[in-house]
């Protein structure tokens, strides 16, 4: 079977003739590594083989990211400006928003030796500043129509090399972000109907946008990201029902009413959050995260969940990174062992994140070659 064939054949519930592996974002996002950027990473010597083994051996998923349509009105970015600058080797984004009761403002920062944007300030602190956001008016939520023919030009370059993945964020993800984790959980806590009001302003433009690409481009993977922002220690499991399966099911719907195959993306303590991710009807989840990062075992999620759901992942990055070679060899058949084991839908082998320092070490490289090995 090619990739894009046993990755489709996955989905679909149907006999493979080996379990998938994937990468994640490694051969999930288009990267130059002969880019002399000082903030690209993957121009480091040492990311080469590894971008190269992704490429060749692994079963692609290319994300496809939802872009602007090249010279449409974007009405959500008229309301914000942006001031990019250079200190110290780091680059510093300062985001401001203009309510028209308050000056809202976010602050980034970029260093060239890791592939990771860090907030030194978020836009939203408190809840005064909360309400000053859900002033705004309803173009402030719209992002505007897509480019569709960005996700169909990716899925032709993939070709039979695998499949592309449709990336999207859900109203919690849009929301929950905002704000600092500590100013987040509490005011989700302490002021339920305000977060609430907050979720709705997101919710109908998200699935209009949703539902607008899975009809144009059906058939697809999806990821919807979001919802591991509701499970423990964050929120209580009631939460997760709350904040999540309101706003999050229909996006997940209209995702398979048009073909396609939604994937939910959920990191850490997922155990609570299982039956109503369940119940939503998503097709598949990743990355089954084991303890102590998480607090379920892959073989129960596939003994309970796998007849309905494709499973991805179960692999940490941390062992990939640490782990002597022939230990993490044990981790990952084992991995492949509850992942295929019994009746289920499918299961892809996948690290749950992938490194974003500027080197690869040759122990991090000989444990990615093991994923390709024991799915042979």
């Amino acid at each position: 079977m090619t990739s894009r064939e046993r990755l489709m054949a996955t989905l679909r519930g149907e006999t493979v003739d080996r379990p998938a592996v994937n990468f994640y974002e490694i051969g999930g996002f288009s990267v130059n590594p002969d880019d002399p950027d000082p903030f690209n990473v993957y121009n480091a010597p040492s990311w080469r083989p590894l971008l190269q083994l992704a490429e060749e051996k692994s079963d692609l998923i290319r994300m496809a990211m939802l872009q602007p349509l090249p010279g449409a009105t974007q009405p959500r970015h008229e309301f914000y400006t942006h001031e990019t600058y250079l200190e110290k080797g780091s680059r510093f984004t300062r985001t401001t928003l203009d309510t028209g009761r308050k000056t809202l403002t976010r602050l980034t920062r970029r260093d060239p030796g890791a592939d990771t944007t860090w907030v030194l300030e978020h836009l939203l602190k408190d809840t005064d500043d909360l309400r000053a956001f859900l002033e705004l008016p309803d173009e402030a939520f719209e992002s505007g129509p897509v480019d569709l023919d960005a996700i169909t030009r990716l899925d032709r370059e993939v070709g039979d090399r695998g499949i592309i993945l449709i990336d999207t964020a859900d109203p919690i993800a849009e929301g929950a972000l905002l704000f600092a984790m500590e100013v987040y959980t509490v005011i989700a806590n302490t002021e339920p109907a305000l977060f609430h009001r907050l979720l709705e302003r997101f919710a109908a433009p998200l699935l209009r946008r949703v539902e607008t690409v899975a009809k144009a481009c059906p058939g697809h993977l999806w990821r919807v990201v979001g919802p591991e922002l509701a499970v423990e220690p964050y929120l209580p499991p009631a939460r997760f029902a709350e904040f999540v399966v309101p706003y999050t099911g229909p996006i997940v719907a209209a995702i398979k009413r048009h073909g396609g195959f939604p994937r939910v993306h959920c990191h850490g303590r997922i155990k609570s959050a299982l039956p109503h991710i369940h119940a939503m009807g998503a097709t598949a989840l990743d990355p089954i995260e084991p303890p102590p990062q998480g607090d379920v075992l892959l073989a129960d999620v596939r003994r309970e969940y796998g007849k309905d759901m494709v499973l991805f992942g179960n692999i940490e990055i941390a062992d990939i990174e640490n782990l002597p070679p022939e230990r993490f060899r044990k981790v990952a058949e084992q991995s492949v062992k509850d992942g295929t084991a019994g009746e289920g839908r499918g299961f892809v082998l996948m690290p749950s994140s992938c490194p974003y320092g500027r080197t690869i070490s040759p122990n991090t490289l000989a444990n990615y070659e093991t994923l390709i090995d024991v799915v042979q």
